[in-house]
């Protein structure tokens, strides 16, 4: 046994079995049958996540009430091998629906965990949802919660209601000692009204604890660890350090990058990730934390702990960066896409509708598309606010971010900056309704989300 696959036993291990692909069937109590469009298969599932509500301490004396999987926060990280059909089980002990999306997969509409796709929700009450799928593609991708929140900030990104999902292809080098999950998360938000609307939040967290409350991360001096990060922010971009220490990021939203970069920062904006090994080589006490004073004061950090090394963890101030999505493409030429579109984002009524191209759904034209052709989305953002912009489904490359081109940047989160536009192609291989939206929640439950739709 290696000591990657030692410390994969401290989580769920998920395994496959040989079932059909994009069925889902729903019970409401065990062993009953549902009525869902397709039957239950027969077996036990290979992961089972509960719903229900938890009182969940960040640090000694400070808890918050929440919702999560399984009774814990982060939810279970969870394992499968690519193209291997997996039974998931998602049981509800809430009163109100939920639903599950398992976020960068590339599975059919019917499962993938939007209600405007036709993904049936976990009923209420101790229901049962049952979901067939065949993972693709390998990368680290996550699973949240896709409800609506509107202003009911306890449900939907705002809660506990978040996890690693990595997909295994088995041909990864596994060139590093140790693999460690970040997921970033904030709690206990509220609406801000005075001029433009906003959430603020009172608490932050590194994999559900506060900067402090949690066991340091243990590492060797030469140890290649590998953090898989997570943005599962509700609604904040988030600019992640180490002091003393460079990022090499290998991944975005688990999909290999052209050319792999050292940076002092990695920034991700809602629903992003990143994966980047860290050579550990400047032995200590170090606080990997949120870059803003204000948010890693208020608990956005974890200490990461040298072998032999005592004493309080150190945090230094990062050097002014930008981030930038070239670092890490390459320099290939992009073909010329099929079709055009434009899709220009603005708000109205201070923040309190947003719009695609002058609507806002439900009242808003489908992006219409051809199977197996390049699309080329230009993404224009007619505000102040940065949009980390998502597509179910499908994953798009970047080629264009302001005026800076590039290729070889796949994804299926991008942030479009403010008063900027990003252009990105995407390749229609997976015929069904697919969901379009800003994935900061308030500006999604605000309207501002269409349907990506194939036609001919």
């Amino acid at each position: 046994m290696t000591r990657r696959e030692l410390l994969a036993l401290g989580w769920c291990w998920a395994s496959s079995r040989a079932v059909g692909n994009g069925q889902h069937a729903e019970t409401r109590s065990p062993g009953v049958a549902g009525s869902g469009p397709a039957l239950s298969p027969p077996g036990e599932a290979d992961i089972t996540l509960r719903i229900g509500e938890l009182t969940h301490e960040l640090a000694p004396r400070r808890s918050i009430k929440t919702i999560a999987y399984n009774r814990q926060i982060p939810g279970p990280l969870l394992r499968v091998r690519k193209g291997r059909p997996l039974i998931v089980d998602v049981w509800n002990d809430t009163r109100d629906e939920d639903i599950v999306h398992w976020h960068g997969l590339h599975i059919p509409s019917n499962v993938d965990g939007a209600y405007e796709q036709g993904t049936p929700g976990v009923p209420p009450n101790g229901g049962r949802r049952r979901y067939v799928f065949t993972p693709e593609p390998a990368g680290t991708r996550w699973y949240h919660s896709h409800n609506h929140a509107g202003r009911n900030m306890k449900k939907g990104t705002y809660t506990g209601q978040f996890g690693i999902f990595i997909v295994e292809a088995g041909d990864e080098p596994g060139a590093y000692d140790q693999e460690v999950p970040i997921l970033l998360h904030e709690w206990e938000p509220r609406l801000v009204q005075d001029g433009p609307v906003d959430i603020e939040f009172r608490h932050f967290s590194v994999n559900g604890k506060m900067l402090g409350a949690a066991e340091p991360i243990r590492v060797r001096q030469s140890d290649r660890v590998l953090f898989r990060i997570v943005n599962a922010s509700a609604t904040l971009p988030h600019r992640l350090a180490l002091p003393g220490h460079r990022f090499r990021v290998v991944a975005l939203d688990g999909n290999p990058v052209p050319s792999p970069g050292n940076v002092p920062i990695v920034d991700l904006g809602p629903g992003e990730r990143a994966d980047a090994i860290v050579d550990m080589n400047n032995p200590g006490v170090w606080v990997l934390g949120e870059v803003r004073d204000s948010q890693r004061t208020a608990g956005m950090g974890i200490v990461v702990e040298y072998a032999g090394q005592q004493g309080p963890a150190r945090w230094a101030r990062a050097q002014p960066f930008d981030w930038s999505y070239a670092a890490f493409a390459g320099n290939d030429v992009v073909p010329e896409p099929d079709a055009r579109l434009t899709l220009a984002f603005r708000a109205e009524n201070g923040g309190h509708r947003w719009t695609i191209n002058g609507k806002s759904h439900p009242r808003i034209d489908p992006i219409s598309v051809r199977p197996n052709t390049r699309h080329r989305l230009i993404l224009d953002n007619q505000s102040a606010d940065p949009h980390p912009v998502h597509l179910h489904r499908h994953t798009f490359e970047v080629v264009r971010v302001a005026d800076q081109p590039m290729s070889g940047i796949w994804k299926d989160v991008v942030v479009v900056p403010p008063w900027k536009q990003v252009e990105v192609d995407v390749p229609t291989t997976q015929p069904g309704p697919s969901l379009f939206h800003c994935h900061q929640q308030f500006h999604m439950d605000m309207g501002f989300k269409t349907m990506m739709e194939y036609s001919g």
